[in-house]
């Protein structure tokens, strides 16, 4: 350190952490290990490209920023097989989460032991697909949708709330004022 700055230092950190951030990707769908997920993702072979399906449960994720990984394994013909895919690669084209895992642990690796139904990993919900392009569509949607929404919850209560001079407010009011009797605690 002698002869350097200590400014110096913090100064590239920084740079290097600007630039990951640009890297990112936006719209991705949260998911866990123990979650079952369908990827999409960009095979180049020679001249051509096509988009290959790679569904099965998410066993690991590790690193962060611009180097986060997951890792995917499914059974094949009675074979495990496992795949690992940088989260922010552009060559994914999306994620989906077919079901969400009912699973208290970060990694998964027993999995790698187990086959067949003992392999299956318990879902905590049942309900519809999540992508990341249904969280990117929602995202740009949501902004529009929501001053609708807060007006009519505004407008409502004003219309509820106008109450005639001689009448009780609520219904216990009124019954607790038919009754003249001693009130119940």
């Amino acid at each position: 350190m002698a002869g350097r700055p200590l400014g110096a230092a913090s100064f590239v950190m920084n740079a290097i952490e600007t630039i990951e951030q640009r890297q990112l990707r936006r719209g991705l769908p949260r998911f866990k290990a123990g979650d079952s997920v369908r990827v999409h993702f960009r095979v180049i072979e020679g001249t051509r490209s096509r988009v290959q399906v790679f569904e099965g449960i998410v066993i690991k994720r590790q690193g962060a920023g611009a180097r986060e990984t997951f890792t995917v394994r499914k059974q094949s013909f009675g074979v495990g097989v496992e795949r690992t895919f940088p989260l922010h690669s552009p060559k994914i084209e999306k994620i989906e989460v077919v079901q969400i895992g009912d699973v208290s642990r970060a990694k998964l690796y027993y999995l790698r032991e187990k086959v067949g139904k003992k392999a299956r990993v318990r879902a905590k919900q049942q309900g519809a697909k999540l992508s990341s392009a249904d969280v990117v569509d929602a995202a740009e949607e949501a902004p529009e949708e929501a001053p609708e929404a807060e007006e009519a919850a505004v407008e409502e209560p004003a219309a509820e709330a106008s109450v005639e001079p001689g009448e009780p407010e609520s219904v216990e009011a009124a019954v607790g004022a038919e009754t003249d009797g001693p009130e119940a605690p």
